[in-house]
């Protein structure tokens, strides 16, 4: 007999199903009445793969609509479907939770057929998702060149030209800002795309061993060397070699790399002959290296040889538009126990204001943060560990009218585009999809102030 699935019915009173129901022959049902608020902590978190829940609109009083967002946010239920008699469509508090927290919904009276199609569907949906995600998080790498700004659009430009080239290429940029993604990107679009692409951490090289690791020795060469053994840039041969860290090097390990810059040859230790290798290099680096070179701290003869094509990645408060795309890659691809979650208003705010000084390797812990540690289904500031002052938080209004609420949500998407284009109001329109006029009218009816543009000048 084929095992019931999980079925979570949140409603005023238990639900009434013909003993024919689809709903009883294929669903274990689970209600969970609306009498009281929800309880905190992991008392409703005890359903075997609960994926998907009803709530029934049709049994709740007026005063219990207050408490539905608790109750659906508290559940451990990825999707949701209402059910709500053909009247409650004209309220607009129910058209929101309906909008905000449900995948579908379903008027009475109850087709017991279709609404049992309709969490089928969701059900499966889940379970694909569920197989779509690895057992380790998607690491900020894998999207770390995604997005719309100028910034990262001119940055991935050059790297489809830097591809198709054989010059060595230099990433500068800061920490978090995805330079190991740049290179990856340059050898993968790269002719050599099918071949090696051997890693160096150049701040994990050990300085008695800097040759060894590099260049590899013969068998002999010294105690407890009883084979040969090949070098990182000789395992890379017809592929690419990518330094990592590359300023971290010290001026004996720059030394070392000199004749294979200069000359494409290696030596192994204990060889009495030189290596031809075919090697594409790649480097990235945190500090400026023209900074290190002035300083006496970087040979300019092993930089100038590094830095025959350059590219900078910029930090991510110069490319804030993209936020809520990363922000969204990363939660796609980070497991919840939860299920999906999505970012509030409030949150999206915090995240285009913040300077973000460890760039997407913060913008993801802080997401992961939020992931753990939240238990609603919105992602609140609070979860991102911003404090939110009670006198910034938007105030709620109680007025239902349609106007009222369209107000509410032009202020909000007015404010946002704003604090995501460093209060461009041209690069604001550009997100809103409207003229500047327009924004400027709009701004001026909703008393909504702008600073002067934000935004750093262009790195070129």
């Amino acid at each position: 007999m084929k095992e019931k699935r999980p079925l979570v019915w949140l409603s005023a009173v238990y639900p009434l199903l013909s003993v024919s129901s689809p709903l009883l022959r294929d669903w274990q049902i689970h209600h969970i009445g609306l009498a009281d608020r929800p309880a905190k902590g992991p008392k409703h978190r005890n359903f075997p793969e609960a994926r998907v829940g009803v709530f029934d609109l049709s049994s709740v009083e007026v005063d219990q609509l207050a408490h539905l967002p608790d109750w659906l946010g508290t559940l451990p239920v990825k999707e949701w479907v209402a059910v709500l008699i053909p009247q409650q469509i004209q309220n607009a508090e129910i058209c929101g939770l309906i909008n905000r927290y449900c995948k579908d919904y379903h008027s009475l009276p109850l087709d017991d057929d279709r609404l049992h199609a309709i969490l089928g569907h969701l059900w499966g949906m889940c379970e694909l998702q569920s197989k779509a995600f690895s057992d380790k998080p998607g690491c900020y790498h894998n999207f770390a060149l995604e997005g719309e700004s100028p910034a990262i659009q001119d940055v991935r430009g050059l790297l489809q030209k830097f591809a198709l080239t054989e010059e060595p290429v230099l990433v500068y940029g800061e920490n978090g800002t995805g330079k190991e993604a740049a290179a990856r990107f340059i050898h993968q679009h790269s002719p050599r795309y099918n071949k090696p692409l051997i890693v160096v951490n150049c701040a994990a090289l050990p300085r008695a061993l800097t040759q060894n690791e590099l260049f590899g020795h013969e068998k002999g060469a010294f105690t407890h060397a009883l084979s040969a053994h090949k070098g990182r840039i000789e395992a890379a041969n017809g592929g690419s070699l990518l330094l990592i860290g590359v300023d971290e090097l010290c001026p004996e390990q720059q030394s070392a790399l000199l004749r294979f810059l200069q000359e494409g040859v290696i030596e192994r230790l204990g060889a009495n002959h030189a290596i031809t290798v075919d090697v594409r290099l790649i480097a990235t680096c945190t500090r400026p290296l023209e900074e290190l070179v002035e300083a006496g701290n970087f040979r300019s003869d092993v930089f100038y040889r590094l830095g025959s094509l350059r590219v900078f990645l910029p930090p991510l408060r110069e490319r804030r538009e993209d936020i809520p795309i990363l922000a969204n890659r990363i939660l796609s691809t980070t497991p919840s126990m939860n299920g999906l979650r999505h970012l509030s208003d409030g949150a999206l705010v915090c995240l285009a204001q913040h300077p973000w000084p460890g760039n997407l390797r913060e913008l993801q812990n802080r997401l992961r943060q939020a992931l753990l540690l939240g238990e609603g289904r919105s992602i609140e500031p609070e979860d991102l560990g911003f404090a939110v002052a009670p006198a910034d938080s938007q105030k709620r209004s109680t007025e239902l009218s349609l106007d009222a609420f369209r107000s509410r949500a032009d202020r909000q998407a007015i404010s946002i585009s704003l604090a995501l284009a460093h209060n461009n109001v041209s690069a604001a329109a550009r997100l809103l999809r409207i003229s500047r006029v327009s924004l400027y009218r709009l701004m001026e009816k909703h008393q909504l102030p702008h600073g002067a543009p934000s935004r750093p000048p262009k790195n070129n």
